[in-house]
């Protein structure tokens, strides 16, 4: 089968899969009023999608086994269709969150699956280019997600951005059908299911999940309820390591992690997206509290971005195989720590195409990151494995995002505090500038014939936008220093590109 049309197959779902993880975000307020639900209440849209797919994407291996590749590839995408059609047709707020779960736990195994069978599809000497495919993917869905979420539900309605999922899901089935084979290696196999191993990585998972997107709006370790779930997330995860070193047919084979080049690969491809998804949240949230931009503009700004990483993927899929992808891989790395820099120096006079051009400098670099470490990463696994290796540098990927947003959103909150409060220092009757501004401002206000509004008030409006800038500049510090910080971890990874078996094989 021509692998191209292999690529399309498995890039289609996986493309609306990856952008309904985002698309909903933009679309909140209009469910909300639409429901009759609070703000509070219709977030749980979101992390019920979140936490199901969290716990499917680690196990999709392991289902692929259960219940064969391409059974199981098929299943997800009718789940998938189905729930996206019901959570349009959703009557209440609790069955927008019961479709949501089912359509979290239908599209997990979408992205280590397809991209588990483009590493097959494509010959080894190829791999770059099949990782630039899947890597258009994964970083187009989240710019385009809240893009064309706004838009259609500004023009059509919210529920409109569930159905058009059908249409390309039918699509999706229908090609899969036909195009998709399964390996010897892939069929469907007999197994002991490990309900003990699945429960604590259910909880586990499910439980961290939901701290990571609800811990900044309930205050993290303040709340009993984030400490509760903290509390089962540590104990759970840590007793599946433990069931899962000891039984016979785990869940998720822990013993990838033998290999150091497959390690290293998750923690760097971790960062990398915890750098990656909290800048594309920060910009959009600077943009349209302290510049007063729209959120079209706001994503006016992050376009450009996606279109750079849909250039470099290419580039750099060509370059992996001509050259040390190492270099490759240290270049992308610092290019995406010097953006991250860059919109650390943003202030409230930065004009549009200063917003932009750091973002453009992140595509690139994550084109040229997210090439050379696929590749290095997932070099030294056996076919056999492959399914399991790809849903286990997924769930990295995905939970990076996470913790990504949880800090930048808490450092945001907690530095602008620290930040407003020295700058209050100044604001004093003892100090002669701020009397002076004082001054100044009334007598504008009163020559332009404006009396209700007192000078107070305006330069306590100025401290906040100044305080809060101060704060993002403070998020994109954090990030660009911690893109540095992991450069060294290169060094550890291998180069070797012939497949060794860590699995005893």
């Amino acid at each position: 089968m021509n692998r191209w049309i292999v690529a399309i197959t498995v890039m289609l779902p996986t493309l609306i899969e990856i952008i309904d993880t985002s698309v909903v975000n933009v679309s909140l307020d209009h469910i909300r009023g639409s429901l009759s639900a609070g703000i509070d209440e219709a977030t749980w849209a979101i992390t019920a999608y979140l936490v199901s797919n969290a716990i499917v994407i680690p196990i999709t291996g392991w289902l692929s086994r259960l219940f064969g590749r391409k059974n199981y590839l098929i299943a997800s995408i009718v789940m998938f269709t189905v729930s996206s059609f019901m959570c349009g047709s959703a009557w209440s707020l609790r069955s927008l969150v019961i479709f949501r779960i089912i359509q979290g736990i239908g599209g997990g195994g979408l992205q280590p699956l397809s991209q588990s069978i483009l590493l097959e599809a494509f010959p080894p000497s190829q791999h770059g280019m099949a990782m630039a495919i899947f890597g258009i993917g994964i970083m187009f869905g989240p710019i385009v997600g809240p893009l064309l979420g706004g838009w259609i539900t500004d023009n059509w309605s919210w529920r409109w951005i569930f159905y058009i999922n059908v249409p390309i899901g039918i699509i999706s089935i229908l090609l899969t059908i036909f195009v998709i084979q399964d390996p010897p290696y892939m069929k469907r196999i007999k197994m002991k299911i490990d309900y003990a191993g699945l429960a604590l990585l259910a909880l586990g998972l499910g439980s961290l999940q939901f701290v990571l997107d609800k811990g900044q709006r309930e205050d993290w370790f303040s709340s009993s309820l984030i400490v509760t779930f903290s509390t089962v997330a540590v104990v759970c995860l840590a007793l599946f390591v433990i069931v899962e070193l000891f039984s016979s047919k785990p869940v998720i084979d822990l013993r990838l992690f033998r290999d150091r080049t497959f390690t290293t690969g998750n923690i760097l491809m971790f960062f990398a997206f915890f750098n990656l998804f909290g800048s594309i949240v920060l910009l959009p949230i600077l943009l349209q509290t302290l510049m007063g931009y729209t959120a079209f503009l706001a994503g006016l700004v992050l376009g450009p971005g996606g279109i750079a990483t849909m250039i470099a993927l290419p580039v750099a899929g060509r370059l992996v195989h001509k050259t040390n992808p190492k270099g490759i891989l240290a270049f992308g790395i610092l290019v995406c720590a010097l953006s991250t820099y860059m919109m650390a120096q943003f202030n409230l006079q930065t004009d549009f195409w200063s917003f932009v051009w750091p973002r453009v400098v992140l595509g690139v670099g994550m084109g040229f990151l997210f090439i050379p470490l696929t590749t290095l990463t997932l070099s030294h696994i056996p076919k056999e494995r492959m399914t399991e290796a790809t849903a286990m540098y997924n769930l990295l990927r995905n939970i990076g995002g996470s913790f990504g947003v949880a800090f930048v959103t808490t450092v945001l909150s907690r530095r602008a505090q620290m930040h407003q409060f020295r700058l209050v220092e100044h604001l004093t009757p003892f100090d002669s500038t701020y009397q002076f501004v004082k001054e100044k401002i009334h007598m504008v206000l009163k020559f332009v014939g404006i009396h209700n509004i007192p000078p107070d008030a305006l330069i306590y409006r100025e401290l906040l936008r100044q305080s809060h800038m101060l704060a993002f500049n403070d998020a994109f510090y954090l990030l660009s220093l911690m893109m540095v910080l992991i450069l060294p971890l290169i060094l550890i990874m291998k180069r070797a590109k012939q497949s060794i078996s860590i699995m005893g094989h």
